[in-house]
């Protein structure tokens, strides 16, 4: 029992990455918004994740298998999401700190907070995998989504000091974080669908 908690705890954190992927991500789409602002879009943008994430595990597979759509293609379809994430992260044009146009501000609670930087295809697919109805009993998936609301409450903590980060690097520092976590995402997004391809060519044997 244990080892399966570990093991689940340990597979989520990597997926959702909230060091290495979350907060970099969250500092570079939020460095134009007030501290209020970027505190306000990591509570919306971590719920807004919690949803996604609980709401695959307890309906994803049966939708994919709906569908008829195979976790592989849904692999490559959300890896080249977050290739042209990464691709607007390197080649956007840097705007002065917290000058916005007339229209309104765009909701990086929803893109790319939750969705891709904390419920991403990696994390969706985790969470299917974790809580297969074939593999694992209902208590067993409790448990899981236990585990996963941990993790989330802890990345929604580290979120929170997001503000002393971003004084401590300031926009010059947010501005280099975006373009190397978009050359990073970039390479991760082709990992992501090189692995569905894998897995495509695999089952067609």
């Amino acid at each position: 029992m244990w080892e399966r908690i570990i093991r689940d705890a340990v597979t989520l954190f990597v997926v959702i990455n909230p060091i290495g992927e979350v907060i970099p991500i969250f500092l570079a789409a939020a460095r134009d918004l007030s501290p209020i602002e970027r505190r306000q879009a990591a509570r919306r943008g971590t719920l807004i994740a919690t949803g996604i994430l609980v709401g695959f595990i307890a309906g994803g597979q049966i939708l994919l298998h709906m569908l008829e759509i195979r976790l592989a293609s849904f692999q490559i379809a959300g890896g080249i999401v977050l290739f042209l994430f990464g691709l607007k992260m390197i080649f956007e044009t840097e705007q002065p700190h917290n000058t916005q146009g007339p229209g309104p501000k765009p909701d990086i609670a929803v893109f790319p907070l939750a969705m891709p930087a904390i419920a991403g295809p990696g994390a969706m697919l985790a969470v299917v995998v974790l809580t297969d109805n074939d593999r694992f009993s209902i208590p067993e998936q409790a448990v899981t989504t236990l585990i996963l609301l941990c993790i989330l409450s802890f990345t929604f903590g580290l979120l929170s000091f997001s503000d002393r980060i971003h004084s401590l690097i300031g926009d010059a520092g947010a501005n280099i974080v975006s373009r190397v976590m978009g050359l990073i995402l970039s390479a991760l997004a082709v990992e992501t669908v090189l692995g569905g391809i894998n897995a495509l060519a695999i089952s067609a044997k």
